[in-house]
């Protein structure tokens, strides 16, 4: 679930959350509000639903998506027949970010049509900011705490938009795959910090659509007694 660091920042010892990728490429304004970092540092338990940045954990991924459907149809009302989940977040605990935030939302609604995503009461997930060493990540311990959480150093080295978009992919259920290509926004920083992609490719965009639809199946399944 982690927009993946670099193999090369590791090794050359930079210290907490700053170098991502080979060559690190000056963000712009609009690419990278995220400001100088700040007191805050994540302390996500180590033995948690999210992803390292040296590959992927589809069981992460898969109880992070399922947590989101759950939450989300709980708050719906478990209603029945209905063609389309709206998912709802929080994010005031990341004011740095809201124009990334925004964007994400406008970019995923855009693109799929069984799940909407809209800040607002009763979220389902929230948004964070802070400095981390693992980077920006999203996770859940599966018992009502979800949240994406997205680090100043790498908003500030990659695409902030980029970021905030993939990780909100994660919340959709969609897995990283780091070997993609840059038009691939689950590749995350796997192209390097010159992708400015923030699209979902058609692919992807399919992908989350059959996950809402089978997802929402599953969970009233469940809740009937039928699986």
């Amino acid at each position: 679930m982690r927009y993946r660091r670099s193999a090369a920042s590791a090794a050359l010892g930079l210290g907490v959350t700053v170098a991502l990728g080979l060559g690190a490429v000056p963000a712009t304004a609009s690419d990278a509000a995220a400001p100088a970092p700040r007191h805050q540092t994540a302390s996500a338990p180590a033995e948690a639903t999210t992803q390292g940045y040296t590959g992927e954990s589809e069981r992460a991924n898969r109880e992070f998506f399922k947590f989101i459907v759950k939450e989300t149809l709980r708050k719906q009302g478990e209603k029945p027949g209905f063609q389309q989940v709206t998912v709802r977040y929080n994010a005031s605990s990341a004011p740095s970010f809201r124009s990334q935030i925004a964007n994400s939302t406008r970019v995923w609604n855009a693109a799929v049509r069984n799940v909407q995503l809209a800040e607002g009461s009763g979220a389902s997930f929230s948004y964070r900011e802070g400095n981390d060493p693992r980077g920006s990540y999203a996770y859940t311990d599966g018992h009502g705490s979800g949240y994406i959480f997205l680090d100043y150093a790498q908003n500030q080295q990659y695409n902030s938009n980029r970021v905030v978009a993939h990780e909100t992919g994660h919340v959709l259920g969609l897995p990283d795959h780091y070997s993609g290509p840059c038009s691939e926004l689950m590749s995350g920083g796997g192209p390097g910090p010159s992708c400015t992609n923030v699209q979902p490719n058609a692919a992807e965009r399919s992908q989350v659509e059959q996950l809402w639809a089978n997802g929402v199946t599953e969970v009233m399944a469940e809740k009937v007694g039928i699986r």
